[in-house]
């Protein structure tokens, strides 16, 4: 039985991946940790994971950046591996998550479905055989209205595989409206929506002359996600220090 830590464990996620844990006869939830109160989740809550005095062989991050550095101290320190979802880090805060994957084993991932991570191959392909013949490159995102960071890191991330499928050729462009001027050949256009209760929507478009190519996932619920982030905690107990992916969890 694998034991956890739910970091962010208030949250929309921490709930649905508590209540999915439940349900899950491999892994334990074993403590929480929120700055927030919540109901009675079936374990201890801490407001800081320096205050957890619960052993775990893995911590679940669904929480926000400033809470990331804090985070990754406590998973040097007690090298217990991480799996980290939370998006909208700074680019000090990746590079220090790179460091730490040299003490402890991390999974980043900017989503954790597994149709999500089929599509960022799948766009990786598409960019080989079409950008080099003259397409462009565009990402639109939806996502609800409370969600603070834009472009999503989803998006982001499709746009790094085409990019890196070009060797890392194209800039991102995510606003036009400063500008006047014909689009750039070698950019990558990222629009977000936000509106509603949109789980989370990515169209990646190929648009040559006279055809487009859409490539497209939509979440109809969180359940995916926390479903994908139980599957890594459960891939990644125990694993020697270095960066993981969900790549590795689901062999794609």
């Amino acid at each position: 039985m694998v034991k956890m830590i739910m970091h962010g464990c208030c949250g929309a996620m921490g709930h649905v991946i508590t209540g999915l844990a439940a349900e899950d006869g491999e892994i334990r939830i074993v403590a929480g940790i929120d700055v927030r109160e919540g109901t009675d989740l079936g374990y201890p809550v801490f407001t800081s994971l320096d205050q957890c005095s619960v052993e775990a062989d893995v911590i679940v991050d669904f929480a926000s950046p400033k809470a990331v550095d804090g985070l990754l101290a406590y998973s040097c320190k007690k090298q217990v591996p991480v799996v980290l979802c939370t998006t909208g880090l700074s680019k000090e805060q990746l590079a220090a998550v790179e460091k730490a994957s040299q003490v402890t084993a991390i999974l980043r991932s900017a989503n954790m479905s597994l149709g999500v991570n089929l599509l960022l191959k799948l766009v990786s392909d598409a960019a080989r055989v079409l950008a080099g013949s003259g397409f462009d490159m565009e990402i639109v995102e939806k996502h609800h209205n409370q969600k603070v960071d834009a472009p999503s890191g989803t998006a982001l991330a499709l746009a790094d595989s085409m990019n890196q499928a070009m060797d890392g050729q194209y800039a991102y462009t995510c606003d036009r409206s400063t500008r006047r001027e014909k689009r750039n050949p070698k950019e990558i256009g990222i629009s977000s929506v936000r509106g509603g209760s949109i789980v989370g929507e990515h169209d990646v478009i190929f648009a040559g002359r006279d055809e487009v190519l859409t490539l497209s996932h939509t979440a109809y619920s969180k359940a995916i996600f926390a479903k994908g982030a139980l599957e890594a905690a459960k891939f990644l107990a125990g694993k020697k220090p270095g960066m993981y992916s969900m790549t590795d969890v689901v062999d794609l």
